[in-house]
This record gives structure tokens, C-alpha cells and sequence, in this order.
């Protein structure tokens, strides 16, 4: 089998595609993200707390030339002063805050999905270890996190 033959087989497999997709959508679904984050959150809340835009929150940590008060983080920047940007911190939390939520949400789903399909098709493939509650299959008789014996169930 020739290299280019072999990385065609690996390229087409299922779980590569599904990745590639994946990643692209997860790039796709951040740039949606941060302009949520960016321009419908994080300015209400600025005009709660008094700070309009939280992405000029910033601490000089050396001074530029010319020499500060700075308004704004683009102004510190241009005289080349070093700054301490803990306003896009703020940001960069809050997106990764929204994104974590969002793909719970989903796991959440996918597991009730998931859930539904086994009960119509015979069962649940996993049950809980009674010992350490992690999830097992329904088929195991040894828990892989603590070792223990499980009761074997029959099979349907």
C-alpha cells in the first residue's frame, strides 16, 4: 500500500472528518461567542458597574513616551508603555464562561438523547457503579475506577 493510498484511508475515516468538522465549527462557534461576549454582555454590564468598555481596563506598569495619564489601552500602546490588560482578562473570561455554558448545555442533551435511544433499544449501555458512582458498562463485572465487583445483570 503506498503512503498516499494509506493517508487517503486515514483521511476519510469517520472520526478524522468528525474532528475536522469539529474544528471548524468550534472556530466558527468562538468568533460567534466573542462578538456576544464583545458587544451585547459585556456593555450593559460595564454601564452597571460605571466602566463602559471593560477591554480598556488596565494597570501601567511602566511608563511610555510620552509620559501617561493613558485613556485607553490603544493610547498606552502607541507611546510604548507596559501595561497590565486585565480588561480583556475580564473579556476573555466571560467568553470562555458563555462557551463552558453552552457546552453543557449540549452534553446535557446529547446524554437525555442518549438516554431515550437506549431505552428503546433494550436498556441503558451503562449503569453506576454502585461503589464510586462512575458510569460503567452495563455489561461490566469490574468497576474500572475502583475495582470493584459489580452484580452481573443478565443479558436482554
Amino acid at each position: 500500500m503506498s503512503v498516499l493510498s494509506e493517508f487517503k484511508a486515514f483521511a476519510i475515516r469517520g472520526n478524522m472528518i468528525d474532528l475536522v468538522v469539529g474544528v471548524i465549527l468550534g472556530a466558527a462557534f468562538t468568533t460567534v461567542v466573542n462578538a456576544l461576549v464583545n458587544e451585547v454582555i459585556m456593555p450593559p454590564l460595564g454601564l452597571l458597574v460605571g466602566e463602559v468598555d471593560f477591554g480598556d481596563l488596565f494597570v501601567v506598569l511602566r511608563e511610555g513616551n510620552p509620559l501617561g495619564p493613558y485613556s485607553t489601552v490603544g493610547a498606552a500602546e502607541r507611546a510604548e508603555a507596559v501595561t497590565l490588560n486585565y480588561g480583556r482578562a475580564i473579556n476573555s473570561f466571560v467568553a470562555l464562561f458563555i462557551v463552558s455554558l453552552v457546552v453543557f448545555i449540549l452534553v446535557k442533551a446529547m446524554n437525555r438523547m442518549r438516554q431515550k435511544i437506549d431505552a428503546t433499544n433494550g436498556g441503558p449501555a451503562t449503569r453506576e457503579c454502585p461503589f464510586c458512582i462512575t458510569q460503567v458498562s452495563s455489561r461490566a463485572t469490574r468497576c474500572p475506577q475502583c475495582t470493584s465487583e459489580l452484580a452481573t445483570t443478565p443479558p436482554p
